[in-house]
């Protein structure tokens, strides 16, 4: 899902974190992730070419910050 136009960030995570371990934290940075780049890529995970930013979004130890 990654477009300029309006993205629904909840349920976008919500399918990206389905499979994740830890859910709650999946969701909180797929939110912030999604909303600061008004995509998130598709699938659970992997496809992150599919929205460069998220892709090269990082954290503060330069991992990165997106599921």
């Amino acid at each position: 899902i990654c477009s300029v136009a309006f993205v629904d960030c909840t349920s976008a995570c919500e399918t990206r974190c389905l499979v994740a371990n830890l859910h709650k934290r999946c969701l909180k940075y797929c939110n912030i992730c999604c909303v600061a780049c008004h995509c998130v890529p598709s699938g659970h995970s992997g496809n992150e070419d599919e929205c460069p930013c998220y892709r090269d979004k990082k954290n503060s130890r330069g991992g990165d910050k997106c599921p």
